[in-house]
């Protein structure tokens, strides 16, 4: 069986978010564009990432104002981070291990792509069905 990598499944080009947004403005950000997951980057370097779960459990702190509050506040500074030719089993084994819910694509320092657990269901079902090649959003 061919070795599968990330590159294959990733959502290419993903929308990031500075540390310095607030909370509203990240889950304004989330709905607009319709994702769960935003890698956080400030001055050009990977210094988070931030899920749709971190932001609800911060919001329901006693106390805690989103309008206010920052994403570095609720941001998970020890992010997932994965070449684009890792290979697919791999990733989605530490995925699963670590309990993330995305890994965040990264070369030569940039954010290249996320790639998410939706991604890897995703990836699963084009495999089981012999479609390698299927991109994120085609049918497999």
């Amino acid at each position: 069986m061919a070795k599968h990598s990330v590159r294959q499944f990733m959502s290419a080009g993903p929308t990031v978010v500075s540390s310095r947004l607030t909370l509203v403005e990240a889950h304004q950000v989330m709905r607009e564009k319709g994702i769960r997951h935003l890698p956080v980057v400030d001055e050009g370097r990977l210094v988070g990432v931030v899920s749709q779960r971190d932001l609800y459990l911060l919001e329901t702190l006693k106390g805690v104002d989103a309008a206010r509050e920052l994403v570095e506040e609720a941001m998970s500074g020890e992010p997932c981070t994965v070449e684009p030719e890792a290979a697919l089993d791999e990733v989605a084994l530490e995925m699963a291990t670590r309990r993330h819910g995305s890994a965040v694509v990264v070369s030569g320092g940039a954010v290249v792509g996320i790639f998410t657990s939706t991604d890897a269901l995703k990836a699963l079902v084009a495999v089981l069905r012999g479609a390698p090649g299927a991109r994120r959003g085609e049918p497999a």
